[in-house]
């Protein structure tokens, strides 16, 4: 072993319904690992059955953490996971465990690998000020000013993309730098680990369909304490509404709608599996970027220990 070398790190990445937790917990019973959750919805306490979160019993196995960290009522940003993911990292690393970070959110897996830009936060005022001059002279008018400061991005943006274009005007006005300028120079930030992407992808697309409507049929489950229950004890509350990140996820939209009666149960029950399914393709569509992930057949019956099989390998390579 390279006692130069920086700590290995595993990123266990997968669509919905992939396999990931079974596959982790393969992995903790072999080796001494400890999980950091890479999933913007298992942050939030008392949103158990919609999130698929790890069982009390599944994360006895090893220590798992950024689970149940938040209130649903607050927010998690992107820079605010990376940070904590890099210091648990580092944390777990010291104290000769294997780091294995799982999860479904790839922007959050982005962000750790790629780094952060450096563009600046909203500023409410100028927001707002950017607001009235796009109700006065058109977005159009926006993006044709956009033009002239920022022929770059302008080029990418339709001329009706409202958000975007007032962001770049928004990022010129606080800076006097283009955004595409300023994303150029973004750098990548070395890790002080080195990160093994593995990927559980399914081999058929339909088999993933099918499994996502079985859970997505359990989670309604009303004899096991299902999600409609789990959603009207966060509508109870009285502090929680549709617009909050927590409420906006796969699953608990669609049960908010419901129990609004705004759809009935049959509409609930299509409407959660086809968001649940886009999501996946969209997971996909992320992991496809990275050709460096080494990809396991999720629907294969050894899936879990072949993942396995491929962390003893590249700790023993070390």
């Amino acid at each position: 072993m390279n006692t130069l070398a920086k700590p290995l790190a595993v990123a266990l990445m997968g669509p919905t319904a992939s396999g990931k937790t079974a596959a982790a917990l393969e992995i903790a019973h072999r080796l001494p690992v400890e999980i950091i959750s890479v999933d913007s919805a298992l942050v939030y306490r008392g949103m158990d059955i919609g999130t698929a979160k790890p069982t009390l019993a599944e994360r006895a196995v090893a220590p798992h953490h950024l689970i149940d960290i938040l209130d649903p009522a607050e927010s998690y940003s992107v820079m605010q996971f990376r940070e904590d993911a890099i210091r648990l990292t580092v944390d777990i690393a010291s104290r000769g465990k294997l780091p294995l970070l799982v999860g479904g959110t790839m922007l959050y897996f982005k962000a750790l690998r790629d780094g952060l830009d450096a563009l600046p936060q909203a500023d409410p005022a100028l927001r707002a000020q950017l607001d009235e001059e796009a109700a006065k002279i058109g977005i159009p008018a926006m993006h044709a000013r956009l033009a002239t400061l920022d022929p770059q991005t302008a080029a990418r943006l339709k001329p009706n993309d409202s958000q975007r274009i007032q962001r770049a005007l928004e990022i010129f006005a606080l800076t006097g730098q283009p955004m595409s300028s300023l994303l150029a120079r973004a750098a990548k930030s070395d890790l002080p680990f080195d990160l093994l992407p593995i990927s559980l992808e399914p081999s058929v697309r339909s088999v993933l369909h099918a499994r996502i409507a079985t859970r997505f049929d359990a989670m309604l489950d009303r004899e096991n304490g299902g999600l409609l229950q789990e959603v009207e004890r966060l509508r109870a509350r009285g502090d929680l509404h549709p617009g909050l990140p927590s409420i906006r996820c796969v699953g608990y939209r669609q049960a908010w709608e419901y129990l609004d009666g705004d759809i009935d149960f049959d509409v609930l029950r299509d409407k959660g599996i086809a968001a649940t399914r886009q999501l996946a393709k969209r997971q996909l569509t992320w992991l496809r970027s990275m050709p460096d992930r080494t990809v396991v057949d999720c629907i294969q019956p050894d899936a879990a220990t072949m993942v396995r099989e491929l962390v003893i390998k590249a700790l023993a390579g070390r």
